[in-house]
This record gives structure tokens, sequence and C-alpha cells, in this order.
């Protein structure tokens, strides 16, 4: 039996790229984000070259808190169930602190880590009346340390990646594991506008590696893994004169 797994931000960049990995690794696919018309391509595409695939849609900001839990109930009822939840909505304003954009970091805390914790609970209250399930939550290397331009993005990540953990250990013994992923630079339209992106792999390439962790239920783990296994932690040592010039 194929597993099943929703994934949110599905429209672009990592969560798109994802769903066209795992269709073709036999799984059913729960595709939500804000443009339906784009999931809709998406989905008409990946019935066109996987002809068996079991692909279903659903419109979801995941900042309209009180509409979450329909949209996991509605995808998990589509699918005749639900395996894992692909936490992957986010976005990147790269806004400066004091040049008055709090509106933008306001926006990057509520959907990179309110939504995905709203997403995620209620996921949650849907894998324990199961009895079982998996919670894959994207978090970032940028969580690691404060960069310049980045401290909503990296802030939001970092509150994120905690509240997985603390998850872990509330769900442990009860069948329901926690994965924290840790992407670094994943060539997507998040970060396409960026001058220099240390190690970046293809979408593509990224969302197989992310496919191969779930599929073992990594705990946490960077992707890649090398180098940023290394530099990850490293990066939290890091003067702050080194750090300024980014």
């Amino acid at each position: 039996m194929s597993k099943k797994i929703l994934i949110t931000g599905a429209s672009s960049g990592i969560g798109r790229a994802l769903a066209y990995e795992l269709a073709g690794r036999g799984y059913a696919l729960a595709l939500t984000a804000r443009r339906l018309d784009a999931l809709e391509e998406i989905r008409d595409d990946l019935k066109t070259r996987h002809p068996s695939a079991t692909v279903v849609v659903h419109p979801l900001d995941v900042v309209a808190y009180d509409t979450v839990p329909d949209v996991v109930a509605a995808c998990a009822e589509d699918l005749g169930g639900l395996d894992i939840l692909f936490a992957n909505a986010g976005i990147g304003l790269g806004e400066k602190v004091g040049k008055g954009r709090f509106a933008e970091a306001r926006r990057t805390i509520e959907t990179n880590l309110l939504g995905a914790m709203a997403t995620v609970d209620a996921a949650v209250a849907y894998f324990l009346q199961q009895g079982s399930g998996h919670i894959v939550g994207v978090c970032s290397v940028t969580g690691f340390l404060g960069l310049p331009r980045m401290g909503s993005y990296g802030a939001a990540k970092a509150g994120f990646a905690l509240y997985l953990k603390s998850l872990r250990a509330e769900v442990y013994r009860k069948n329901i594991h926690v994965t924290v992923l840790n992407p670094g630079y994943i060539d997507t339209p998040l970060n396409d506008m960026l001058k220099s992106r240390p190690f970046l792999v293809s979408a593509e390439k990224g969302a197989a590696m992310i496919a191969g962790m779930i599929e073992k239920k990594v705990k946490s783990s960077t992707v890649p893994v090398w180098p940023w296994c290394i530099l990850g932690p490293l990066l939290r040592w890091l003067p702050t004169s080194v750090i300024a010039r980014f």
C-alpha cells in the first residue's frame, strides 16, 4: 500500500520538487498552497507522467489558522488516510531591522513559525487519533545563526526546530515520528535572488535527498548532509565581524 503524504507549500520550490519525486516513488499525494491554479497544473502534470498516481489538491493559507484542521481532515479523507505531514510552507522577504519593514517581519513569523505550528498541531491531532504518523518539518541552516536581513526568517526557523524537538518528547512512545530538516541552499525562488549561495544543489536533487530522509525517518539532518553537517554547528561560533559581511 502506498504511503499517503500531505505537502504544504507545494506550488513551488522544495514542496513542488518533492511532489514530483514522491509521485515517482508511488506515494499518494495531497498538495496544498495558497495558489490553487498552480496546484491544479502540478496535479495534471503529475497525472500525465504517472497515470495511476493519486494526487489531490486543496487551497490552504497556513496563516488562516482556524481553517488548517479542516483542510488537513479533507486531505486525509480524500486520500483514505494520512501517514506523513511535510510542513514546508514558508516565505522569505529579506527585511532589514529599523527600516520600516516590520510588517514583513511579522508576515514571516506568522507564516514560517505560527503557520507551521498550526499545520503540525492539526496533523498531530489526527495522528494521535489514528495511532501513528510522521511529522517532517522544514527548518533551515539559517536557524543556526543570525544573518543580516534574515533575522525574522532565521528566528522563525530556529523556533520551529525547537517546537518540533519539544513535540518529539511529547509524542514519545506514541508511534509518531518527528523529523527536523535543515536545508542549506537549494535552488528555489525563495533564494534565487541572492548573490552567493554556497554549496547550492538543484531542487530535484534536494527533493531526492529529502525523500530518502523521510523514508529512513531520520530524526534530524541538514540537506545536503555534507558539508552542512559540519558547517552548521560551526556557524554558531563565527564572530560578528565575519557574519556582518554576509
